[in-house]
């Protein structure tokens, strides 16, 4: 199995993204506005909110998500164990494919780290 390199997936989901956006501009633009919205700061913080949305990526087993929620949990000061804990609450919610992922999450932990 070939290591993914989730920088990789990162740079590669937001060119995606942008050739998504000239054809679709409108439903994007809503999503952005839509995501700017719920990962706010509010009574949850904005890391507790991208920790959850960790979790719910790597149950939905999406690559892009979990290289997306990594870096963004990292950038707003999650910590490596609490990336963890993020992780194992998935893998309870989400069994056997969720601890795939999971494990693959933490990867993205590793190499995100490092940026």
């Amino acid at each position: 199995m070939t290591k993914k390199n989730y920088q990789e997936i990162n740079e590669q989901q937001l060119a995606l993204n942008k050739q998504f956006k000239a054809n679709s501009s409108e439903t994007l633009a809503a999503f952005g506005q839509l995501h700017r919205a719920a990962m706010a700061e509010g009574d949850l913080d904005v890391k507790t909110k991208e920790l959850i949305a960790l979790g719910i990526g790597i149950a939905a087993r999406c690559d892009g998500c979990i290289g997306a929620h990594v870096a963004a949990a990292l950038k707003h000061g999650a910590t490596k164990q609490e990336c963890v804990e993020a992780i194992n609450v998935a893998i309870l919610m989400g069994g056997g494919p969720s601890l795939i992922y999971g494990a693959q999450a933490l990867e993205a932990v590793e190499q995100l780290s490092n940026c």
